[in-house]
């Protein structure tokens, strides 16, 4: 595949590391657009190109927008490095990439090029933006995410997430740069309203990560129901703070046709594992287990837990963030959630 343009170095060394690609320069005129003519096979294709340094999910909705508005061209994004959730949801929605770490995904009319490349190593691949949506930013996000419509100050989002003022304004500067919120008013009348909380949603699942501690153990019932009724009702009056995530979770917010083997539950940070299996009536397992009580540091993720059918359930996002890492079929039932429950 030529690609011919003009181009800055940083984009040229991007595109000269990738196997099968050659660069031709081209002088530009201006600001014409389209930047750049892709040729392959027997056929030429204009193509307009973003260039970015780092492009995340935030960043593929972006030129997902603009794709719709200007759709007679096809976009091809060159970034220094890409996230895994760019990359998806690119090659969802049919825009091209081509990043530094030599991913690659260019699909047009007679042309499929696909290069795996490598993922970006953690300290590496330039600095990373200035806050990311995990931990008490996360929380921000997630207040956000459960009022869409509503315009925020400062302060009413410190007050909602339970954050300091000063993250919360970080956390809003952070997304304005992401184009995620619009601005409204000066000074003491400044509010943000969520413009695209699609991409909100996403960036917040690419950057929540959590590494909980876990707990196992076997609660003999005789039913999955049975077992998510009297776990919950053990928990409940042993004074342990807890929330259902998983499938479990999203089984009585959303249900779906899969079994429940294993229930996982969110609780307090500061309860001990034997506090929490004598709380819960469960016995102590190495493996067989059908409990696994999860820990942060924190009770973060205990965030805008919702009660249904008298049983502590996680927010709807941390859900959808849950179930998007478990092997278990967890990004069917991931997707399946946000269509029925989420909606966007």
């Amino acid at each position: 595949m030529n690609i011919e343009g003009g181009f800055e170095a940083e984009t040229l060394r991007v595109l000269r590391e990738i196997p099968g690609v050659t660069v031709v320069l081209q002088p530009r005129l201006g600001d014409q657009r389209p930047d750049a003519l892709l040729r392959y096979a027997d056929r030429e294709q204009p193509v307009v190109v973003e260039v970015k340094r780092r492009a995340n999910a935030a960043t593929a909705h972006q030129l997902i927008h603009y794709a719709q508005l200007y759709p007679e061209t096809p976009i091809l994004l060159i970034a220094s490095e890409t996230t895994v959730e760019a990359r998806d949801i690119l090659t969802e929605h049919g825009i091209g990439f081509i990043d530094g770490l030599q991913n690659v995904h260019v699909e047009l009319p007679g042309l499929m090029f696909h290069i795996e490349g490598r993922t970006a190593q953690r300290g590496g691949g330039g600095t990373p933006p200035p806050t990311r949506l995990r931990g008490k930013a996360g929380a921000a996000a997630q207040a956000l995410l459960l009022q869409p419509e509503r315009e925020w100050g400062v302060r009413e989002l410190a007050e909602k997430a339970g954050v300091a003022p000063g993250l919360a304004h970080r956390v809003l500067a952070r997304l304005e740069t992401e184009a995620l919120v619009t601005v409204k008013g000066v000074g003491p009348q400044r509010v943000r309203h969520l413009a695209n909380p699609t991409a909100l949603l996403d960036l917040w699942a690419e950057e929540q990560v959590d590494r909980p501690r876990r707990t196992f153990g076997y609660l003999l019932t005789q039913t999955p129901q049975q077992l998510i009724d009297r776990l919950g009702g053990n928990l409940g009056r042993a004074g342990i703070d807890y929330a259902l995530t998983g499938a479990a979770g999203a089984n009585l917010l959303a249900p779906f046709v899969t079994a429940v083997p294993v229930v996982e539950v969110w609780v307090t940070a500061t309860a001990a594992g034997d506090e929490l299996l004598r709380g819960a009536g469960a016995d102590p397992v190495a493996q067989g287990q059908n409990v696994v009580f999860l820990q942060e540091k924190d009770d973060l993720p205990l965030a805008f837990r919702q009660k249904t059918n008298d049983v502590w359930v996680a927010n709807r996002f941390r859900l959808y963030a849950d179930l998007r890492r478990d092997p278990r079929r967890g990004r069917e039932q991931a997707d399946h959630l946000r269509q029925e429950l989420i909606g966007f």
